[in-house]
């Protein structure tokens, strides 16, 4: 029948048109929440477009999962990237550690213009994550998971180390964010993005902290508690941003200034403790290696 074929069209378009209708439907989506009002038709049909347009992507899913299993079990260059961990850390650590060099610059090119220490005391943080990352991927190029435990817990306990040196930059950040009301004030569907993008970082960082741990390897554990504490900081800055953007008068400065300094204190504390956490840590299997071998 005519109209099951025409159903069907409908609900299983050509995947090209499937990929056409992403961007299109969601720039009009876009459009419209910024420049249009929700009674304007051009509004209702991007809303009626963006609706198709996840329905049928959602209708595919099951059939998009066996073709990304069929390209993972099936094409090499996923077999290897898979099965090597020690690729997956060095191309993590270079991927971020150019772009936290590339934020330090800008933040303290930005504090040298306009003569501002907030700028600099964020080149300060980026900087401190770029040089963690390069600090451990001086030995993950080198050397494999578990090859020399005593370098790893030492360089273990170097970041534990900096990672506390890192929490006075933090501290500094929190100042500025509670008693100069220092934050960022994004359009609203620029906000929405960034905390997207937070919260995906933050679990995968939650993520890769657990899943790490099964190589027993002191390095790797503290790449994936860079990425924490990368997250946990953007999450501040998220919430600082939110507050801004999306303030609708009923909470005043005194109750913005609380609710940072909240989050500032506990950030501050989880950082702490996790770098106490790993230096402690380190100095213990440190001291048993060292007596493994004198025995």
């Amino acid at each position: 029948m005519e109209w099951k074929k025409l159903v069907k069209s409908l609900l299983f378009p050509h995947i090209a048109i499937m990929i056409i209708l992403v961007p299109v439907s969601t720039g009009l989506l876009v459009y419209s929440m910024v420049a249009l009002g929700t009674k304007s038709l051009i509004a209702v049909a991007s809303y009626v477009l963006a609706f198709y347009t996840l329905t049928v992507w959602c209708i595919r899913i099951p059939h998009l999962i066996r073709l990304i299993k069929m390209f993972k079990n099936e094409n090499k260059y996923v077999q290897i990237w898979r099965g090597d961990t020690r690729l997956r850390v060095n191309v993590s650590l270079y991927g971020m550690l150019i772009c936290n060099t590339a934020y330090a610059f800008l933040q303290l090119g930005m504090g040298l213009w306009h003569r501002s220490f907030w700028f600099c005391s964020l080149a300060g943080y980026y900087s401190s994550l770029a040089g963690m990352r390069f600090f451990l991927l001086r030995h993950t190029r080198k050397h494999t998971a578990g090859e020399n435990m005593l370098i790893e817990f030492r360089k273990y306990r170097a970041c534990g180390i900096v990672f506390l040196i890192m929490n006075l930059t933090l501290t500094i950040m929190v100042f500025f964010m509670v008693y100069w009301n220092r934050t960022f004030h994004h359009h609203e569907i620029t906000t929405i993005a960034l905390a997207a993008y937070t919260f995906t970082s933050l679990t995968f960082a939650i993520l890769n902290t657990v899943k790490y741990r099964k190589y027993h390897s002191p390095v790797y554990s503290a790449s994936k508690a860079i990425s924490l504490a990368s997250a946990c900081v953007s999450m501040l800055t998220l919430e600082s941003t939110m507050l801004t953007t999306f303030s609708d008068g009923t909470m005043g400065m005194t109750g913005r200034r609380i609710l940072l300094g909240i989050s500032g204190g506990a950030l501050s504390v989880f950082i702490i403790a996790m770098a106490i956490y790993m230096i402690a840590q380190a100095n213990k299997k440190i001291n048993l290696l060292k007596i493994g071998d004198e025995s």
